[in-house]
């Protein structure tokens, strides 16, 4: 029963160590890692000290902790972080637009039409776009809104003289006046006393009056439609630019000749373990290791405590452990 205790417990234990490993490995994996949109290498300072820059781009909501500072390996040295820049930068979205406006001219003449529009026009739509609009010219229309008629009164005088009676008979019906003929309406007589020979006669002049109309259609308005295009903006998102500088400064940049191999005097063995990437998890190894050894020893653990258990009891019963009988003591 003490065996069996024994055996429980320990592999309690082992499980526990077990257990405890995979939540910080698990945590490990979840933090955030970001990954760079732009990497450049180049040289900078009086030596040409290599330097790496990377770009990362977050929105708002990111942690910028996501983003590795760790020290690594590159071009067979170790670069470490120099600086950290950042840089908020917004996004804007644009699209065309054409709006049609429309308004009233009292008067159908384009130059005058043009006086009266704006050569631009500011806009904002529902959805949150913005932005200057400009007046198309060639886009310019004017549409009569109605049409009225109007009569205006045409007179004129005409006078004849020397008739020889108060007639109107002598008198013309209708006259023409600036192309428009005009009807008689009224006549005013005058007489004077005229010599012909030794006879006194007596001569009469008509002034006559004539008088017409003339009837005009004209506009009573116009609708203007122009059209003003252009292209509106909105922000559409919001960014963050994080830019990271890492820079080697202890070991001069000189670029690798590959052109003659080089004996380094390492066997295959030592090379394959100088050229090993080193695990960037430190832990995983560690963890890997407690577990193997755990479950390597339960077996040792358990071995000896039933060999010292067996080998007790055979002593204790008067056996000897390898199959001979213990020698008897004599009282002395």
């Amino acid at each position: 029963m003490k065996i069996e205790r024994i055996a429980t417990l320990l592999c309690t234990a082992a499980l526990l160590l077990c257990a405890a490993s995979p939540p910080a490995l698990a945590a490990d994996r979840s933090a955030a890692c970001y990954y760079p949109v732009e990497v450049e290498s180049y040289t900078a300072g009086d030596f040409d000290q290599p330097r790496i820059r990377k770009v990362y781009q977050l929105s708002l909501s990111d942690d910028p902790a996501g983003i590795p500072t760790e020290d690594f390996e590159e071009y067979g040295m170790t670069f470490h972080l120099m600086e950290m820049t950042r840089k908020d930068e917004v996004g804007v979205d644009t699209q065309p637009l054409t709006k049609t406006i429309t308004t009233d001219s009292a008067t159908g003449d384009l130059g005058e039409i043009l006086k009266q529009l704006a050569p631009e026009i500011e806009v904002e739509t529902e959805d949150g776009y913005a932005g200057v609009l400009k007046l198309d010219y060639n886009s310019v229309q004017a549409e009569v809104k109605g049409y009225k008629t109007s009569t205006r009164t045409l007179s004129a005088s005409r006078t004849y003289p020397n008739l020889s009676d108060a007639d109107l008979s002598l008198v013309p019906k209708t006259v023409t006046e600036g192309g428009r003929t005009l009807n008689l309406a009224d006549v005013k007589w005058s007489s004077a006393p005229d010599m012909e020979g030794e006879d006194t006669v007596v001569r009469y002049t008509a002034t006559a009056s004539y008088t017409g109309s003339v009837s005009s259609r004209h506009a009573t308005g116009y609708t203007v439609k122009a059209d003003y295009t252009g292209e509106v903006a909105k922000t559409s998102c919001e960014i963050v630019t994080y830019t990271a500088i890492f820079g080697c400064t202890d070991v001069p940049y000189h670029e690798t000749d590959t052109s003659t191999p080089q004996d380094s005097g390492l066997t295959k063995t030592d090379a394959s373990q100088e050229t090993a990437p080193a695990s960037r998890n430190g832990s995983a190894p560690s963890t890997l290791l407690s577990v193997l050894g755990c479950a390597g020893g339960i077996p040792d653990l358990f071995g000896e405590r039933f060999f010292n258990s067996t080998w007790r009891s055979d002593v204790y019963s008067g056996q000897n452990p390898y199959g001979e009988s213990a020698p008897q003591h004599s009282a002395a």
